[in-house]
């Protein structure tokens, strides 16, 4: 079972989880992470690291966003390696709230 980024990092961007996945699963796209599934080795590490709490298991994905697990499998092949911290996108704090992010997702 894989990890799932879900829509709470939709243009926030954070990448502390990155820093501590052994096996380098995330991928990065221009405003949110994914995780690719066939590289998670369901370690748990990176769920603790996220500062806006949107990475979960790919059978505890929160009710209405079960779409991010067909979403990070599609774009984890076409989304380019993320192995190292980066900082979060500029307006992160004003986002990190904000519920219903799904339509601001950029593929």
């Amino acid at each position: 079972m894989a990890y799932v980024v879900t829509e709470n990092c939709i243009r926030c961007k954070f990448t502390d989880c990155v820093d501590v996945c052994p096996v380098d699963a995330f991928r990065e796209g221009a405003n949110m992470l994914v995780i690719d599934p066939d590289e998670c080795i369901d370690c748990t590490l990176c769920v603790s690291e996220c500062p806006v709490e949107a990475i979960f298991p790919e059978d505890d994905v929160p009710a209405g966003q079960e779409s991010f697990v067909e979403i990070n499998a599609r774009l984890s092949k076409t989304w380019p390696p993320i192995i190292e911290k980066k900082s979060a996108l500029p307006e992160a704090d004003q986002w990190r709230e904000v519920p219903g992010k799904a339509q601001y997702l950029e593929e």
